[in-house]
């Protein structure tokens, strides 16, 4: 049998060996910087397909030998690697690729066609998410995205096996509309031990997501009289696109460090109020004690409090705070999702909605699509029973929280005098800054230097400082770091023209 050629080597699983591997040269490593020089280029080689999904990295000890430096250098860079979710140890397999970025296609003008609009032209539209998301850029900190490259592959293809393995035939038919029996049971028992929730299965209404459970609230709420949500400010813009989509007003409700000002609350009218008290969109401000009784006294009074119980898991320096649906059940509708803790592909979140309002969103869930996908429903359920989606929510932790502090330090260093909120929880920062620049013009200008995020002033209806909203969970720390360099760049030239 012939040589194997490092490329077959490579795609077949079989190692690659030789000084020729990626040619790789220590030389061009900074000093003391060897570790973070040899992750970059493995990462840049998985980025451009040099080394595809199932190839098998050298060994340890064979690399370093080849490229003359200690075994530590390349034990770190793949240790790195594995944090990133790019890379997975498989004992006497070795290191095998296991997840790339998607590689960004060169967009290729349309003759005729104009340049897309800036999406920071103008007040933003329906559509401005999905322009954002098309826009071209080497750096994407937009809040809400997963780390999807860490999505546990090997343990949803294991509890897959196991579910079709133990599935019966009449399980393949038309599912409850209200969602798979065996996920209410797994989603009620997840929401005991982590959100101190107590809800019957049969109370639990599985649902696309939280944008789906808007959905099927607003005929539901219009039956009732309510003709408006009021909405925390600053929060959510796309959740008020998707209010005011069904037709309903969206008051503005001013947030400060307690949270959502319930006296103003009170002054708007509005008989419904959407809140994230765990984590408040995009402050990151949790829903003090004393705004908390305030909240279930004005519920008392006729209001109804719909919760968003918008990344209640992702905390790091601040202990659990139990959601307000473990206080109040009858004037309160909570949503929750698995988009930002598994990936937002699934389409699977829930909701408990108050009794007297189960029927009417099981109606209308039955008449919107039959029911969520069941094949899906059980392979979710099994991981939460086995523990599975535990293991995988200590594993994000520990990498949020060393990304999160890779931002902070890069504002520090780039953005002197910038305010850092909501850095206790979450998978975005939002930054305020004091110069006297537009941040819709910050935020163009970072784009145009191949940077996206989003200006604070998107998810305001009230006026306030001057801002950006920092998504970091999706991101290794020198991309992080990059990205912040660059808002500090443009900052600053755009202070110098004002």
């Amino acid at each position: 049998m012939g040589a194997v050629s490092e490329r077959e080597a490579l795609t077949s699983g079989t190692a690659a060996h030789g000084s020729d591997f990626l040619q790789l040269r220590p030389d061009d490593a900074p000093a003391g910087g060897k570790a973070d020089w040899l992750a970059g280029r493995l990462r840049q080689a998985i980025t451009d397909r040099r080394l595809t999904v199932g190839s098998r990295l050298p060994a340890t000890r064979v690399l370093a030998a080849e490229l003359r430096v200690s075994r530590g250098v390349v034990t770190e860079a793949y240790r790195r690697l594995a944090e990133d979710g790019h890379v997975e140890g498989r004992r006497r397999g070795g290191t095998v690729v296991v997840a790339a970025p998607p590689a960004r296609e060169p967009k290729v003008p349309h003759p005729g066609r104009t340049a897309p609009r800036s999406p920071f032209t103008g007040e933003p539209g329906a559509d401005v998410f999905d322009a954002l998301r098309a826009a071209d850029a080497r750096i994407d900190l937009t809040p809400g995205r997963p780390d999807l490259s860490a999505f546990p592959r090997t343990a949803w293809l294991r509890a897959e096996r196991a579910v079709l393995a133990e599935l019966s035939t009449a399980d393949l038919g038309y599912g409850d509309p209200r969602g798979a029996p065996r996920l209410r049971r797994a989603v009620a028992d997840w929401l005991a031990r982590s959100r101190g929730i107590r809800v019957e299965p049969d109370g639990i209404l599985i649902v696309a997501g939280t944008a789906q459970a808007l959905t099927l609230l607003h005929p539901v709420l219009s039956a009732d009289g309510v003709t408006g949500v009021a909405v925390e400010d600053p929060g959510s813009l796309g959740t008020r696109q998707h209010l005011r989509n069904g037709g309903l007003a969206t008051p503005p409700v001013p947030v400060d460090d307690q949270g959502l000002r319930v006296d103003a609350l009170r002054a708007t009218g509005a008989r419904a109020v959407l809140l994230t008290p765990a984590h408040q969109f995009p402050t990151g401000v949790v829903t003090s004690g004393g705004r908390r009784r305030e909240l279930l006294r004005w519920a008392a009074d006729g209001g109804l409090i719909l919760e968003d119980d918008y990344d209640a898991e992702h905390r790091y320096d601040r202990p659990p705070v139990p959601a307000l649906r473990s206080l109040l059940t009858d004037r309160l509708c909570y949503m929750g999702s698995v988009s930002k803790l598994l990936a937002p592909a699934l389409r699977i979140g829930w909701m408990i909605p108050p009794p007297h309002h189960l029927h009417a969103l099981t109606e209308a869930k039955r008449f919107t699509d039959l029911g969520n996908a069941v094949l899906p429903q059980l392979v979710l359920a099994r991981l939460m029973e086995s523990g599975g989606l535990e293991r995988h929510l200590r594993l994000l932790r520990a990498r949020h929280v060393r990304r999160r502090d890779a931002v902070i330090d890069a504002v520090t260093a780039h953005l002197p005098g910038a305010a850092v909120h909501g850095a206790a929880a979450g998978l975005h920062l939002t930054v305020t800054y004091a110069p006297d620049v537009p941040d819709t013009e910050l935020a163009a200008a970072a784009l145009a230097r191949g940077v996206k995020c989003h200006p604070l002033s998107w998810h305001r209806q009230l006026p306030g400082p001057r801002g950006l909203v920092l998504g970091y969970a999706a991101d290794p720390p020198g991309a992080l770091t990059e990205g912040v360099r660059t808002l500090g760049q443009a900052l600053r030239e755009l202070t110098r023209r004002s």
